[in-house]
């Protein structure tokens, strides 16, 4: 007896962003409030990170509630009714539980219940990458209309005497709505990882450890040397090729918005990109600080507030961060 064939799902052409929305913590926290427990200053934090003051949520808001803040402005923003979004991504490394997903909870807050929904931890590229797959599942006719979140609360994960991340971290989320598109608005995507560099950003301890007694909660860490050269020298060379698969010049992009990880990094990805210009580039780290998997869409919306003629352009995006891990494409900002 022959086998049936499959049916197969078939999607739209293109897809494109629709909108973003986004949530900051509550809290705005200047580095003077951080520097007594690392013995620092607020001129060495704003010389080694470009960081001012960085937004904190409050103990009782978690990672899930800006997750549902951010979204519910991306979805009001793109007048899609929320029962039409069929997948809710949630890019994330602080759920503050292994289970439930974020993405199930907010799907079912923000009115999408009964769509698809998981979470991605691929920490700082985890937007680039909830992007990539949107795109895909969308296209391949899986999902219709597809709602991305960058969520964190990363002051969970803090050690207040640690000088090698903690006065970095912020809170908060950005979300964007992707749905189908007559133009390509959303190119391929350059993505990877390198394993064999994963203790250069990494928990100090295991909830094992900590659940038997044998440490103190376990939090952030990096090398930050080790960090800053895999970013400058491997990061510029991803996102080049991000361009040459879009078949784009760096002269003709409006933005670029690489991860807020840090200024200087920013600043010497700008030279190596030989960025005109006229090439807007995202500079929230500053009064966001860095919020990992948020830092990407954060700084999107922040763009679009402070100069709307940039909608419509492209802007080449790059996450990339803890794993290690990458990510990057170019996109056309809604």
């Amino acid at each position: 007896m022959s086998n049936p064939t499959l049916q197969q799902s078939h999607g739209p052409q293109y897809t494109r962003i629709l909108s973003v929305g986004a949530a900051r913590g509550d809290l705005l926290v200047p580095n003077d409030d951080l520097v007594g427990p690392i013995d620092s200053s607020d001129e060495w934090i704003q010389q080694r990170t470009g960081i001012i003051t960085r937004t904190r949520a409050s103990q009782d808001v978690g990672a899930v509630d800006l997750a549902t803040d951010a979204a519910r402005e991306a979805i009001e923003r793109s007048g899609i009714e929320p029962h039409l979004i069929d997948a809710v991504i949630v890019a994330t490394i602080s759920n503050s539980r292994q289970t439930p997903s974020i993405a199930a909870v907010v799907a079912d807050r923000v009115g999408a219940n009964p769509a698809a929904a998981y979470d991605v931890n691929a920490a700082c590229a985890g937007y680039t990458y909830a992007v990539a797959q949107a795109d895909s599942l969308i296209r391949t006719g899986t999902a219709h209309y597809a709602l991305v979140i960058g969520a964190e609360k990363l002051s969970d994960l803090v050690d207040p005497t640690d000088r090698s991340i903690s006065f970095l971290l912020g809170d908060g989320a950005g979300a964007v709505v992707i749905g189908p598109s007559d133009y390509p608005g959303i190119a391929p995507t350059v993505w990877g990882s390198d394993g064999s560099k994963a203790d250069a950003i990494t928990m100090n301890h295991t909830l094992q450890e900590y659940r038997r007694g044998e440490s103190e909660w376990p939090t952030l860490r990096q090398e930050g040397q080790t960090v800053f050269r895999w970013a400058v020298w491997n990061m510029a060379k991803v996102a080049k090729e991000a361009l040459q698969v879009a078949g784009v010049r760096s002269d003709q992009l409006a933005a670029f918005i690489p991860h807020q990880a840090n200024m200087r990094i920013i600043d010497e990805f700008a030279k190596q990109l030989k960025l005109p210009d006229s090439v807007v580039i995202a500079r929230d780290v500053a009064t966001t600080g860095n919020t990992s998997s948020a830092s990407i869409p954060l700084a999107t919306h922040r763009l679009l507030e402070e100069h709307p003629e940039l909608s419509g352009g492209l802007a080449l995006q790059i996450g990339f961060g803890a794993g290690l891990v990458f990510g990057a494409q170019v996109v056309v900002l809604p």
